[in-house]
């Protein structure tokens, strides 16, 4: 239950309360709730549209499938706005009982970081390849990626993940939806649960959200993007 707001508490240190009727604690009550409540959504949606507005001036549209974010988000990496993406993930899960945070090398590990540190969580990091020091107790599923036209096979050390992990997997885009199904197949198989599936950029016009909703998931995205072209970027309303 929420605490009182400052003012009820200090009209009940002075005894004041008993002049007031119930109904019109309650009133001055459900008033603060409304303004704190329209002042966080604002801060969200602000922040939000700070990464959109990002997208527009250092994204390059280079295809109508190919979006080039290099300069903040996956090659060159701008800590503070994925500090505020991680923060708005933690605000969108905060109530899935998270216990712990995947993603996949390597672009989503800078958004994911952030959402396990403010979430205090662990983060697991799954891996495209395997080598000699993962020889051990390790799953994999093959996953296909369009952009490169292969298949690898994603990695994951099974005691990262323990039977009853609730598992919030994070991730830079969403377009076909191969590697978060990828990345679904491998939490289930570690016994553990998907608490949720958190996309920075999605690419609504591909096939990756029907089919992640097909699977039983439903995306949280970011931005979303309606259409692009060479140069051209429009967002889904």
């Amino acid at each position: 239950m929420s605490s009182a707001p400052p003012q009820i508490t200090r009209m009940r240190r002075t005894g004041i309360t008993h002049k007031l009727s119930s109904a019109k604690l309650n009133q001055i009550w459900l008033n603060f709730s409304n303004q704190f409540s329209t002042m966080a959504v604002k801060g969200d949606v602000k922040d939000m549209e700070l990464l959109k507005q990002r997208i527009i001036k250092d994204g390059k549209a280079l295809s109508p499938h190919i979006l080039l974010v290099d300069s903040f988000l996956n090659h060159q990496v701008d800590p503070e706005l994925m500090a505020q993406i991680g923060k708005e993930f933690a605000r969108l899960f905060t109530e899935a009982g998270v216990t712990c945070v995947a993603t996949i090398e390597s672009s989503g590990i800078a958004p994911a970081v952030m959402t396990a540190l403010t979430m205090h969580v662990p983060l697991v990091i799954m891996k495209k390849s395997t080598s000699g020091i993962l020889s051990e107790e390790i799953l994999q599923t093959p996953v296909h990626s369009f952009t490169k036209g292969t298949t690898y096979q994603l990695t994951l050390k099974s005691r990262f993940i323990n039977t009853g992990d609730r598992v919030l997997f994070i991730d830079d885009f969403l377009a076909n939806g191969e590697a978060a199904l990828g990345a679904t197949r491998l939490i289930k198989q570690a016994g553990g649960e998907v608490a949720g599936i958190g996309i920075v950029i999605e690419k609504a016009f591909q096939p990756g959200r029907s089919r992640l909703l097909e699977a039983g998931y439903t995306p949280t995205s970011l931005a979303m993007i309606q259409w692009m072209d060479a140069g051209k970027i429009e967002f889904a309303n």
